[in-house]
């Protein structure tokens, strides 16, 4: 019974030490992908269209803002990134999903 015991606690330290190892490499991503978009913060939106290409679709939010959203798969995993841009152009903001 002890041996069963100690099994168990075996196991369920590794499962939690693996968790927390994941959890730390994909905040490690998401981190790195933050400071890659925000570089293009305050940026024209020649310049973030000069890295990232031409937008796959561009939309309008509720208060009238232009949306880029660029879209890909890697792994079969779907990536979208979306930069909100003023009306003077400038880009002010951006969401990443599913990116690493």
């Amino acid at each position: 019974m002890k041996k069963y015991f100690l099994l168990t606690f075996l196991i369920l330290i590794l499962m939690l030490s693996s968790c927390q190892t994941v959890q730390k490499k994909s905040d490690k991503i998401i981190k790195k992908e933050n400071e890659k978009l925000s570089k293009f913060i305050g940026q024209p939106e020649s310049e973030l269209q000069i890295a990232m290409g031409i937008p796959d679709n561009e939309i309008k939010d509720d208060k009238g803002a232009r949306i880029l959203v660029y879209e890909n798969k890697k792994y079969g995993i779907k990536c979208e990134r979306k930069f909100e841009i003023s009306d003077g152009g400038m880009v002010i903001g951006f969401t990443s999903k599913g990116c690493f």
